[in-house]
């Protein structure tokens, strides 16, 4: 199919994007990598009049470790994260997530910035992100700002961006030694999380859990952590006894969704499965 009718426009520096943005944030859309809007706009879902294309904006597409942190510009694609050694080593989850998602052509177009934006409830990225407790950074005509990303996301393709922002970059921590995990159910004709579960612990010493934190996508209208099911982790060793225990409060106040991919019963006892799966590979790693 074809899309409707659109201008296009492709800044050269974020300030020019940003005011492009702000002069037709009415009638706008960015184009990232665009894995996500251009089949919506083939199918007519999304009929913009105009399209700012970000990817030659300078400076976006860089992975670098500053004081501790990590810092994943917003163009970088899922390839780049894919195949970094500097997040292998310092991140692994963030290459564990990259490598489930969808095919080898969207990874190497679709963007981290451009996908978190979406705020698709069955992307993978916003269940990594908020394990690793991630800040996004916005850019918009106010300037930049830092928003932590259990904030971010507000529920179906909703988050905090305005119209005229754009997600620039992504701070996560480095996790060294930690155990992490990305684990989902998902059909394979679109890859497309039915259930996706990311999974980072810490463990002391001893081999007791001392923090625990587990991002759950494709459940609900955006992504969850489990509060109930990280308490019962943290403070003890994590047997097979005590993973299932708590793989079972993963959906403990949560409306899950019903679709041609399974009812919310269905997708609750899903989640169980897959929490436990994510915790043992974790631990396994």
């Amino acid at each position: 199919m074809i899309p409707g009718a659109f201008e296009y426009y492709a800044p050269r520096s974020l300030a020019d994007a940003v005011k492009f943005l702000s002069e037709h944030k009415d009638d706008v859309k960015i184009l990232s990598g665009g894995q996500s809007l251009l089949p919506l706009m083939k199918m007519r879902l999304s009929k913009p009049g105009f399209i700012v294309d970000i990817g030659r904006i300078p400076g976006l597409d860089t992975i670098s470790e500053e004081d501790g942190t990590l810092i994943v510009g917003g163009l970088v694609t899922h390839a780049q994260i894919e195949s970094s050694d500097l997040l292998k080593d310092k991140c692994p989850l963030l290459p564990q997530t990259a490598t489930t998602i969808a095919d080898v052509q969207v990874r190497n177009r679709g963007t981290l910035g451009g996908s978190i934006a979406h705020a698709d409830p069955a992307g993978d990225w916003p269940a990594t992100v908020m394990a690793l407790d991630a800040e996004i950074k916005i850019a918009g005509p106010n300037g930049e700002r830092w928003v932590k990303c259990d904030e971010f996301f507000l529920g179906l393709l909703m988050s905090v961006l305005e119209p005229d922002e754009i997600v620039t970059a992504i701070k996560v921590p480095v996790t060294g030694a930690d155990k992490t995990a990305y684990l989902k159910a998902a059909p394979r004709s679109s890859g497309f999380a039915v259930v996706g579960v990311a999974v980072h612990l810490t463990l002391d010493a001893a081999g007791t859990c001392s923090r625990a934190a587990v991002g759950i996508t494709g459940v609900t209208d955006k992504a969850y952590r489990p509060d109930r099911l990280e308490q019962m982790l943290t403070g003890k060793k994590l047997d097979a006894v005590l993973i299932q225990q708590a793989a079972a409060e993963a959906c403990r106040n949560i409306e899950a969704i019903e679709d041609i991919n399974g009812s919310a019963e269905y997708r609750k006892q899903l989640t169980e499965v897959y929490v436990t799966r994510a915790i043992e590979a974790a631990l396994k790693g």
